[in-house]
């Protein structure tokens, strides 16, 4: 293994100090970035080794990872994208999310691999980033402002129209447990409340601007992939023509689309919300990430009933469903101006969405009053009060203060039983597949370490065999032996299919390439040696993934998790009251067996704690 950085990596990592307002440069080596890629690699090692137990989330200790990836930044279709991290003050445990934009690759180009924010600012600041060097300003003039106006002011204060900020929003610095980190007003790192973290520490934004462009040691390599994929556009023209959601009727008549707080399973307005419509009605354009062609991002405008600013973008497919079906919704110009309120707030729009459906079904049962709402009549479809809700939340105005806890905490504050209606997984919202349809997807949610995400799972349906339904079919695991198994089923074949998607999805962001680009592993694997001058195998970024997946679990020990969090709320044990799954439900007693088979699959024990032998192939010291 060669020890020298030849290209894919600076070499440097920017560790800021809120509390005593300094900045240093530390060096990694290329053993480092070996072992660990990048990204979401990175993230597990510098929380895992630098969080105490029981670390205060919103707490001057917890620190903010931001990190790139060998990919980041260069001219690849997919490379524009980065991983944060931080300890969650929604779910306790670890919190990762990958965004896109150009963000991560301003950051390459400034000279860093990863940036470390540490203590505690006692007023509102910003940190500005440009080729090697790092000033902490004061920010307290952005203080109170929305995300575009933010980014706005920052890029004439400095004078250059191409920096790119990492926000926050008004439900950031008022520590809504599950706001986001917003990239301009478009794009989000948006699950497990990261932009609360930042905004405990008064850290308005992060802005970039780098100059240098990221070292290839084979040029020819990367331009050949790049070549593959625009030879290959149809395998990704769904998302260019339509970005998410096109699948919205699909997945309405299989059952996956979550509807009325994932209790009814009908929604029959759901060619209302879909991609399709929005293209035919307010969408005006599409925009892409750094260096793809791909511009799957819908830009919508609308003028009335409800005025949406197109500088917030347009609403993907979990806003349509968490702020739309779920909420029983189907008023699209409603839904899409929910979306920019959320991130113009900067607030996740998955647990937004699903913690007002939460609200909604406890006031249909009575649980909350027009008492307790400040006169809404929280039903489900009443569009008014959903986006009066979101408002209430962003500013934690009213139940809305509340609400920015969650559905976990509200619940247990509300009592009365309200905590059957909490659809979350560690205290994280569901995203918007349904895991009664999606078994091997239902097992994600429960050991995933960052709760209910679906980025690093695997939906079933969408390895759904096309020649024969009554299967999923995994294509990278067929080097592995295993290339299929029964759609219906959760036994161990389906737990092994599901352990190599997920070690391939964290493979995706180490490199912090998009996963919605069709690349294989073993393209993956090349395009890295191609692009570091270091000879990459497939099996050695799996095992890198898996190094990473076992460090997030042992954080999440740490923090005080144990197996006992990795369960489903009951609602998903009995069927959906109308539609396709209406007589379909999750057995508790399978699933419990395929979480321990993937518990001894990952090399751990039946509580879900990694063997020392395991920690010892993966070179994980504690």
């Amino acid at each position: 293994m060669t020890q020298e950085i030849l290209g894919g990596y600076n070499g440097k990592v920017l560790r800021v100090n809120l509390s005593d307002f300094t900045t240093r440069t530390e060096s990694i080596d290329a053993i480092f970035c070996r072992k660990y890629i990048g990204g979401a690699g990175f993230v597990s090692h510098f929380l895992l080794n630098e969080l105490a137990a029981q670390t205060d989330a919103l707490g001057e200790e917890n620190k903010l990872v931001f990190a790139v990836g060998p990919l980041t930044g260069i001219a690849l279709p997919g490379s524009g994208r980065h991983c944060i991290g931080a300890k969650s003050p929604l779910t306790g445990a670890i919190a990762k999310s990958e965004v896109g934009e150009f963000w991560g690759a301003e950051l390459k180009m400034a000279g860093f691999d990863a940036v470390i924010i540490e203590g505690k600012s006692d007023k509102p600041v910003y940190l500005w980033i440009k080729d090697g060097e790092a000033e902490i300003r004061d920010g307290g003039h952005l203080w109170g402002q929305p995300t575009k106006e933010t980014e706005e002011i920052i890029q004439k204060e400095l004078n250059d129209d191409k920096i790119r900020t990492a926000l926050i929003g008004p439900g950031g610095e008022k520590q809504v447990l599950y706001s986001c980190i917003m990239h301009g007003p478009k794009d989000a790192a948006g699950r497990g409340g990261l932009g609360a973290v930042m905004g405990s520490k008064k850290l308005k934004a992060v802005a970039v601007r780098g100059t240098a462009r990221p070292k290839v040691v084979n040029p020819e390599g990367i331009k050949s992939l790049r070549q593959w994929l625009l030879d290959n556009m149809e395998k990704v023209s769904r998302f260019h023509e339509f970005g998410t959601g096109a699948n919205t009727d699909f997945f309405e008549k299989e059952g996956n689309l979550p509807t009325r707080n994932f209790r009814d399973g009908a929604f029959p307005a759901s060619s209302k919300i879909s991609a399709q419509t929005i293209k035919e009605t307010i969408r005006i354009g599409m925009e892409g990430c750094y260096a793809c062609p791909v511009k799957c991002k819908k830009v919508v405008e609308i003028k009335e009933p409800y005025y949406v600013d197109p500088a917030y973008g347009g609403p993907e497919y979990e806003t349509l469903g968490a702020l739309g079906s779920n909420c029983g919704i189907d008023d699209l110009s409603a839904i899409s101006r929910a979306s920019a309120l959320c991130n113009a707030y900067a607030i996740d729009t998955i647990s937004t969405g699903g913690t007002i459906a939460f609200a909604m079904e406890c006031f249909e049962n009575g649980i909350l009053t027009t008492q307790d709402t400040g006169g809404l009549e929280l039903r489900f479809g009443n569009a008014e009060a959903m986006l009066k809700m979101v408002e209430m939340i962003g500013r934690r105005e009213g139940i809305g203060d509340l609400l920015a806890e969650g559905t976990a905490r509200a619940a247990d504050k509300i009592g009365k039983g309200a905590e059957r209606f909490s659809i979350q997984v560690k205290k994280l919202e569901l995203p918007m597949h349904e895991p009664r349809l999606n078994k091997a997807l239902a097992l994600g949610f429960m050991v995933n370490p960052h709760g209910a995400d679906h980025c690093c799972n695997m939906i079933d349906l969408g390895y759904r065999d096309s020649q024969d339904p009554s299967k999923v079919t995994v294509p990278e695991a067929e080097k592995f032996g295993l290339s299929s198994a029964p759609f219906e089923d959760i036994g161990p074949q389906k737990v092994a299919l599901f352990r190599i998607v997920q070690l391939e999805k964290i493979v995706f962001d180490s490199l912090a390439i998009c996963q919605f680009l069709p690349y294989s592993l073993e393209q993956l694997a090349s395009a890295t040696s191609a692009v570091t001058g270091w000879e990459i195998t497939v099996a050695e970024q799996l095992q890198a993934a898996e190094r990473t997946l076992t460090m997030y679990r042992l954080f999440n020990l740490r923090q005080g998790l144990s197996d006992k969090d990795d369960k489903l709320p009951s609602r998903f044990f009995t069927p959906t009251r109308y539609g396709a799954l209406s007589e379909t439900s999750l057995e508790p007693e399978k699933l419990e067996k395929a979480k321990h088979i993937y518990y001894e699959l990952m090399g751990w024990d039946e509580k879900g704690v990694p063997h020392a032998e395991k920690l010892a192939e993966l070179g994980i010291s504690t």
